[in-house]
């Protein structure tokens, strides 16, 4: 017989962090992604 199983309630305060955390990261990406277009580097100024 099975059991039911058990809904893990997600604290809203992680929901947040985790919201935040994705956006800085996309912003990120893209920011590399403009500084690789423009200039040709990975890292702009590092060789």
């Amino acid at each position: 017989m099975r059991q039911p199983s058990k809904i893990q309630e997600i604290e809203p305060e992680k929901l947040l962090a985790e919201r935040i955390n994705g956006w800085a990261a996309m912003l990120g990406f893209f920011a590399a992604v403009g500084a690789y277009l423009t200039t040709g580097q990975i890292i702009p100024g590092v060789v």
